[in-house]
């Protein structure tokens, strides 16, 4: 309302205002007279003008004076308030001013600033009272007059009196304190007029500019414009009216420090040049700058830390005497201290280095850096550079390398020479430093420094250098890293085209390296022959000959042949040269290497277009054509569709069978490679397929050898079926008659080709014909007499079905095919597949008996594919029920009641005929099951089940080879808990308390075979390490504080103690009894369960915190235990991973045993010595 009513009395002014002010511009006697009238009467027009707005500014004319400012700001209106007062005599500027010093007292004694914002709390969204009225009627008053007064400033003539705007601008400034925070406009006007003032560099500036800065201040640090921080670099000298030892100064101390934490300043040109005119306010405040900038550094972005060095910079350049001192000793050398003791681990320190690294660049541009970094270091570099501490002299030596040459430029010849060849020495240093990390520094150091001042080292260095580092650290047996940075450093050097001539000759004594065993190592390696291969600097075949580089093309990591592929790529695809060339180099690396041949074409898509890639498939076509062709007939006659032979046709001939083989092989690698850019190319697919539909008969016909067939089966694999007609009808005949035992690999192929041409039915089909039936129910006689029978004659074949039963399921693409069959045809499958139980049942109970079905390898096979596709159905038709999760539920149960049981009930001489079966049977369904949690398809309930027959596993089974499956099973229940969505909390509470009941089983079995079989113990022990490791990491992850974390950490405690006391009372000899030095002097099992918990310093705190709970709280009591603990203790402290809380627990036991005092008081004893000593060692740790 107050608001409306105010625009509403400001229009209406307005109004009025202008319609005065047009009709004194306009008043004329007459409309038309003689020109010099005209003149004369507008030259009185403009002085009444003028005087109208001196005279207006009064409070009897207030209304009319806020009409001139409203047309003023009005910029459509041709009213200029700054023409009109630099059109002013001196008298009427006096006068003016006088009138406004006069409205501004009398408006400010008729209301006192005091209480302006004491009615405005009180006033609260009842704005309507006279009191607030007249307040805002005030508040609009002095906006005009400080308008007034913001434009008089700019018109202000040296010879006249100003005094009385003088004291108007210092009441605006003083009153400023007591604006309600709801006016925003009058302190902006109040700012514009104190930013003007001491511009204008006026009398009272320093007050002006004080409140011009804070006003600014406060506002660009409110703000993410830009703009205030512009303006207040323009008045930034403003800061040094303010006393920084008076503690007024100390909320713009606050402020000032605010702004280099705020990234506004440090993204902005001017913000930056005002944060470094900030370090000449005060020598002292240069130290809470930087504390604040170095507690800022960590969470900086990267791309800011080069504006601090620039700020950095720009202050050290500006600056002199005290302030030059203070800003290069407290903070420039402080940054070159911590970037040379900061641990390299620290997220601070690649910052600090980046600081450094600008000041760095700027000593070849900027005068007298060169010598403020000679002069810094010089105290700190050196002794870094010879500290104890490797990590020290590593950091030393990155600033070493990246300040090169550290110089005086003051020095005269002499002394340079020396000092420049004492840096020369340190680089040797740095080559022989035993630590791997400095080496590394030191090999990055000679090739930056030799690449950059090739041209002025003596020659005799520079071979000194490039030998030892070519000849002895790219054969440093002692660590991989140093080998690795010869080769990612050498690049350095090759970008200087001078080095090339002697790296010629030094690079052949490394062509070893490319069979280092080290993958890190060999990918730099052939990074470097990339790179000599891209400047020109020899020919990479000289320095690493083709062999060794084909050799480890055929067997080396992806990483490495993909770099291989593209140093020899032009050599044996060299896209610019004919196409007949490309056969031919192929036809060199299949006889050169045939399995690098291979790698190379199964990498070669990645680096031409695949047009080029189809075009060298149909040249190996029309190659294969020329030589079938020869094969046939000898005599070759000229027909007109025959396509042009190939420059190999004399050379190459079908009773070659390696090339052949190699030449079908690379077609089928690279149709592959380039499968799914046909898909999208049709007219080149069918034109591809057509080609070889109508050679591949031909090619069956003259390539018989096995290792052509195969090639070809996988070549028709991509065509449909009706391209090659003959020869897919006689597929399912062909698997139909391989033998038993003696199936040739090439099935794979063929079932491969009925798979893609979408004929898994007849796969299908011919796996259930050759598996067993289900037995079915007897019928009346009357209706089986009536029943006419069919019996197929041919042999059953049911490990050949199992065979390719299990081919079709481990391969995704058959898989899916195999997946997508009838339900009913696949519910056959799985209980065909199921009858293999029935016959390990049989092997079982009846010894010597001959299976029904079949053998004993092939039913152990048929078993777990029949455990794997009821999953792969469960997944496949989830949606539909758990009719299939079920089918292996009742797997689980046939366990427990029909093996489990068995060889409960059986003797020990008769389970090792068997073992191999029950021990096959149980890792199979072990590991199905730990599939099936791990993908999320077992519930709650199935798990709970899981985890029971588990128990039962442990209970009933010597041998303990499913201790790592049974982890896995821990860790995939404990991991998926979380994700999935689970019934009650009563079903949480039962899952975790099973979870803990099978882990403190397990390592009860496992502490009983360390007693009874110390050497099949240590097997378990080293096969158990990862999986245990990674169920104690699992649970700490995601049950921290939870009972199931704290039951595990106790049962940890538990077996650790019980074995570490049972050896304590097994020692007859005192002197066998001292405290454990490292963790080796710990029993076998302690040891494992120890060195698993010290990997994660997250684990040895929740371990030592539970530990000492159980101290405290009785659960471990006696003198032996306390001992057990107290070595646990000591050998947790040598590990890498520290904590606090060790002398936590260390001062718990040592007061317990305190408790055990009276045992001084006995004769000597075990017991007694035991108390001592641990009392003694204690003690010590605690004081230490």
């Amino acid at each position: 309302m107050v608001t409306r009513r105010r625009a509403e009395r400001g229009r209406g002014r307005g109004r009025a205002g202008l319609n005065l002010f047009r009709a004194r511009e306009t008043a004329d006697p007459e409309d038309e007279g003689p020109q010099n009238k005209c003149h004369m009467k507008h030259s009185s027009s403009v002085m009444e003008k003028r005087e109208t707005f001196v005279q207006a500014v009064s409070k009897e004319l207030i209304g009319e004076f806020l009409q001139f400012v409203q047309l003023a700001e009005d910029a459509s209106d041709p009213f200029n308030l700054n023409e009109l007062l630099d059109e002013l005599s001196r008298k009427q500027k006096e006068e003016l001013w006088e009138r406004l010093k006069n409205l501004l007292t009398d408006v400010l004694l008729e209301s006192p600033v005091d209480g302006w914002q004491t009615v405005e709390t009180q006033g609260g969204d009842n704005m309507e009272t006279d009191h607030g009225s007249k307040m805002e009627r005030n508040i609009e008053i002095l906006h005009a007059v400080t308008s007034v007064i913001l434009a008089s400033v700019s018109v202000i003539n040296e010879h006249e009196n100003y005094e009385a705007l003088l004291e108007c601008a210092v009441i605006l400034n003083g009153i400023l304190y007591a604006l309600p925070e709801s006016e925003r406009k009058l302190p902006s006007s109040i700012q514009d007029l104190c930013v003007t003032w001491w511009e204008k560099g006026l009398p009272a500036k320093e007050d002006m500019g004080k409140t011009a800065f804070l006003m600014l201040l406060r506002k660009s640090l409110q703000t993410k414009t830009g703009a205030d921080i512009c303006r207040l670099w323009r008045i930034h000298q403003a800061l040094y009216c303010f006393d920084y030892d008076l503690e007024e100064s100390r909320e713009i101390k606050n402020m000032l420090l605010e702004c280099f934490i705020n990234v506004n300043y440090i993204k902005k040109e001017e913000g930056r040049r005002f944060l470094s005119s900030l370090f000449n306010w005060n020598v002292n405040f240069i130290k809470m700058i930087h504390g604040t900038i170095k507690n800022q550094l960590q969470g900086l972005q990267k791309s800011l830390v080069v504006h601090v060095a620039e700020i950095y910079f720009r202050a050290w350049r500006k600056a002199s005497g005290k302030i030059l001192e203070a800003i290069e000793n407290d903070c420039i050398q402080d940054i070159m201290y911590h970037g040379i003791h900061l641990p390299r681990r620290s997220p601070v320190h690649p910052k600090v280095r980046e600081v450094l690294s600008y000041f760095h660049c700027q000593k070849r541009v900027r005068q007298g850096v060169e010598e403020m970094l000679y002069r810094l270091y010089k105290p700190i570099l050196w002794r870094g550079l010879k500290a104890r501490n490797s990590e020290v002299r590593s950091n030393a030596a990155l600033l070493f390398v990246e300040a090169f040459p550290v110089r005086d430029p003051h020095l005269n010849a002499i002394e340079m020479d020396s000092e420049i060849q004492r840096q020369f020495e340190e680089l040797y240093s740095l080559l022989e430093d035993p630590y791997p990390l400095v080496r590394s520094t030191g090999i990055l150091g000679v090739c930056k420094i030799t690449s950059k001042y090739w041209e002025v080292m003596p020659a005799t260095v520079l071979i000194d250098l490039l030998k030892k580092v070519t000849g002895e650290l790219a054969c440093d047996t002692s660590s991989a890293d140093v080998r690795c940075s010869v080769f990612k450093c050498l690049p350095i050097i090759l970008d200087n085209k001078l080095s090339h001539p002697l790296l010629e000759q030094l690079l052949p004594a490394v062509r070893y390296s490319l069979h280092d065993n080290s993958e890190k190592v060999r990918v730099a390696f052939v990074d470097m022959l990339l790179k000599v291969k891209a400047v020109r600097a020899a020919k990479f075949w000289k320095i690493c000959p083709m062999e060794h580089i084909l050799v480890r093309l055929e067997s080396d990591s992806r990483p490495v042949c993909r770099r291989l592929v593209n140093l020899i790529f032009n050599s044996f695809l060299p896209v610019n040269q004919p196409e007949e060339v490309w056969c031919e180099r192929c036809v060199t690396l299949l006889q050169m290497n045939h399995a690098a041949a291979r790698r190379f074409y199964q990498h070669a898509h990645e680096h031409t277009a695949c047009t080029n890639i189809a075009k060298l498939i149909h040249v190996i076509r029309q190659c294969l054509n020329a030589c079938v062709r020869k094969a046939v007939s000898e005599c070759a006659e000229e027909d007109d569709g025959r396509e042009k032979e190939n420059v190999l046709d004399k050379t190459l001939s079908v009773s070659d069978v390696a090339s052949m083989a190699g030449l079908l092989e690379i077609i089928v690698i690279l149709w592959k490679s380039i499968h799914r850019s046909m898909e999208n190319n049709k007219e080149a697919k069918v034109y591809t397929i057509d080609k070889f539909a109508s050679v591949l008969p031909e090619y069956l016909k003259v390539f018989q050898d096995d290792r052509c067939k195969i090639p070809l089966f996988m070549l028709m694999s991509f065509m449909p079926a009706s391209a090659v007609p003959t020869f897919s009808c006689g597929v399912i005949s062909t698997l139909r008659n391989q033998e038993e035992g003696a199936a040739d690999r090439s099935y794979c192929t063929l079932l491969d080709c009925l798979c893609s041409w979408g004929h898994v039915g007849h796969v299908l089909e011919l796996i259930c014909d050759w598996l067993p039936e289900e037995q079915p129910q007897r019928k009346s006689n009357s209706v089986s007499k009536r029943k006419v029978q069919i019996h197929d004659t041919r042999p059953v074949k049911p490990e050949l079905a199992v065979v390719y039963m299990e081919y079709m399921l481990t391969h995704p693409k058959n898989r899916e095919c195999l997946l997508s069959a009838p339900r009913k045809e696949l519910n056959h499958l799985l209980k065909a597949l199921e009858t293999s139980k029935a016959d390990l049942e049989s092997m079982l109970h009846l010894p010597g008996a001959q299976p029904q079905h079949f053998s004993e390898a092939a039913a152990l096979r048929a078993f777990s594919l029949h455990c794997r596709l009821s999953i792969h159905l469960h997944h496949k038709f989830c949606t539909e029920g758990k009719m299939y999760l079920s089918i292996l539920e009742d797997t689980g149960f046939w366990l427990e009641s029909k093996v489990l049981s068995f060889i409960q009930d059986q003797e020990e001489e008769y389970l090792k005929l068997h073992r191999v079966v029950y021990q096959q049977i149980i890792q199979t369904y072990l590991t199905v099951c730990k599939d099936v949690v791990m993908v999320g398809l077992g519930d709650c309930k199935f798990q709970i089940q899981l985890l029971q027959w588990s128990l039962g596993i442990m209970n009933t089974v010597k041998g303990f080879f499913y201790v790592s499956l049974l982890l896995g099973i821990l860790k995939e229940v404990t991991g998926i808990s979380l994700k999935q969505k689970i019934d009650s909390d009563e079903e949480v509470a039962t899952l975790f308390d099973t979870v803990q009941k099978v882990f403190q089983k397990m390592l009860e079995c496992m502490a009983w075979s360390f007693r009874k079989q110390p050497e099949e113990g240590l097997r378990l022990l080293y096969s158990v390490q990862t999986p245990l490791h990674d169920f104690i990491t699992t649970v700490q992850s995601w049950h921290t504080d939870t009972p199931v974390h704290r039951d595990m950490l106790s049962t940890l405690i538990a077996a650790s103690v019980v074995e570490i006391s049972h050896r304590l009372r097994k020692v007859s000899d005192v002197e066998e009894l001292t405290p454990p030095e490292c963790l080796s002097d710990l029993p076998p099992f302690s040891r494992c369960l120890i060195g698993i918990i010290m990997k994660s310093p997250n684990v040895v705190r929740s371990f030592l915190d539970e530990l000492k709970a159980c101290v405290t709280s009785d659960d471990i009591e006696g003198i032996v235990c306390l001992t057990a603990v107290t070595h646990i203790i000591l050998v947790i402290n040598k590990g890498k991973h520290k904590s606090s809380t060790v002398k936590d627990v260390a001062a718990t036991v040592h007061r317990k045993l305190k408790t055990f005092m009276e045992i001084t008081l006995e004769e000597d004893s075990m017991e007694r010595f035991l108390y001592e000593s641990s009392s003694r060692t204690l003690g010590a740790f605690l004081n230490s």
